[in-house]
């Protein structure tokens, strides 16, 4: 298995080299909230993408990659992505993998940030500093964003944390402080709404706020089973947020009959809601986050 494992990798590295004329790389490095675990998303179209790890994931990488191609543009899209994972553990242990020149580079660090002092900032900022000197030391013009994620409820309801008690929407804003923080590290840096996209879901009325009361008429569930991971729909709307911002496209193009949503069982007027809220999150001056 070892073996196989490591030919997978292998694989992987030299077709992550093979990008076709015009097309722009993107990779993507994460953990569990970027191949979408607990969810149809984790194994979602495989074929479309580049695990550098060899472990044949899609999620958010290929939702993108979907996108992109419904709106006719070329993206070559890799990911290197570890459960549980912060950025500098990516760096450490990982960074041949993708130690290489990308167009762009999506980053996402652990959900509390540390995950031995929930809240403090300091781990990604350097885990930034690390791989953006890494990146643009292949390309200076490299297009770095940062993906600050969600509350998470079972944090916020019931397990001790420094967000516990507090309101749902707070835990993402503080995450995105922290991310504001590290984008300060490279200029030109820009931070990915995510977490303040699911604020805005719930602003909106398009999805429950409390899973643990229930989930109202017509509103989506945003986490999964364990409220900490995404459903199916938190990792739409992020992947589309994702699409908004790397591309300049509005999201809403895409339609009610946007062809992921359908493949994984997501309604077409919720796909069209959360395109709306999407485009909203990505607006400069929204008032919903």
């Amino acid at each position: 298995m070892k073996f196989a494992r490591w030919i997978g990798i292998v694989a992987a590295t030299l077709l992550a080299g093979a990008v076709p004329a015009g097309a722009e790389t993107i990779l993507f490095v994460g953990n569990s909230f970027t191949f979408g675990a607990n969810s149809p998303a984790w194994k979602y179209r495989p074929d479309t993408v580049t695990d550098l790890n060899g472990e044949g994931l899609g999620g958010v990488p290929a939702l993108f990659k979907r996108f992109a191609d419904q709106a006719g543009l070329d993206y070559q899209v890799s990911l290197e992505t570890a459960g549980g994972r912060t950025l500098n553990w990516h760096w450490q242990n990982r960074r041949d993998r993708f130690d290489r020149a990308w167009d762009h580079v999506v980053l996402q660090e652990y959900s509390t940030l540390d995950p031995e002092k929930p809240g403090d900032p300091a781990g990604l900022v350097e885990g930034v500093r690390r791989l953006s000197a890494l990146f643009a030391a292949r390309n200076p013009k490299v297009d770095l964003r940062l993906m600050a994620t969600w509350s998470r409820p079972d944090l916020v309801f019931q397990k001790p944390s420094p967000w516990k008690g507090k309101p749902i929407e707070t835990m993402a804003r503080d995450l995105r402080r922290a991310y504001d923080r590290a984008a300060t590290v490279r200029p030109g840096t820009r931070v990915l709404p995510v977490g303040e996209g699911f604020n805005c879901a719930m602003a909106r009325g398009v999805a429950d706020a409390n899973p643990y009361d229930g989930i109202a008429y017509n509103q989506a569930p945003l986490w999964s089973y364990d409220q900490y991971h995404a459903s199916v729909y938190g990792y739409y709307l992020e992947a589309l947020i994702v699409f908004a911002e790397i591309t300049g496209r509005d999201p809403r193009t895409l339609g009610r009959d946007e062809a992921s949503a359908i493949e994984l069982g997501i309604g077409s007027d919720m796909a069209e809601r959360l395109q709306a809220v999407a485009w909203e999150a990505t607006r400069p001056g929204t008032r919903c986050r």
